[in-house]
């Protein structure tokens, strides 16, 4: 099973990154390109199952919180339907973990899934490019709110 993986320190603390990325709802809040998300059934954004109906890009994605841990500062999630990315069974985690050493947080996110075994390098580095834009994005949120 193949497994896109991107890692990448923040000088924000790791409670304050996971105060932002916490709540699978608030997916606009700090990734560049989703429009909307709302979460289906009125169910809570950090309820595990819940259904994460995002815009992103304007196409639009669903995806189920599988787990979430404040302890481990973590969440597990995976695609609701079949998804325009030619994978299954894909199941994704982004966890934040604390740097003591300057108070700055560790967040790594990867995601696995299965694929045509030829095209598994590719949608490795697919995925794990978009973790990266995704992580900026969210590493430009946390500057703005710092400078406010």
């Amino acid at each position: 099973m193949p497994q896109a993986y991107y890692s990448t320190v923040f000088e924000h603390s790791a409670d304050a990154v996971w105060r932002v990325i916490r709540d699978f709802k608030n997916y606009p809040v700090w990734v560049d390109g989703a429009g909307s998300s709302d979460i289906e059934d009125g169910r809570a954004g950090d309820a595990v199952g819940a259904l994460r109906n995002v815009i992103y890009d304007g196409c639009r994605i669903r995806q189920r919180l599988l787990a979430l841990s404040d302890v481990e500062r973590s969440q597990v999630y995976g695609f609701a339907e079949h998804a325009d990315a030619p994978v299954a069974n894909y199941c994704a985690t982004l966890r934040v973990t604390p740097v003591v050493d300057g108070d700055r947080a560790f967040v790594e996110w990867w995601a696995t899934f299965d694929c045509e075994p030829a095209s598994a390098p590719e949608r490795c580095d697919f995925f794990r490019d978009a973790f990266a834009r995704w992580l900026g994005s969210l590493r430009r949120q946390l500057q703005r709110q710092a400078a406010a």
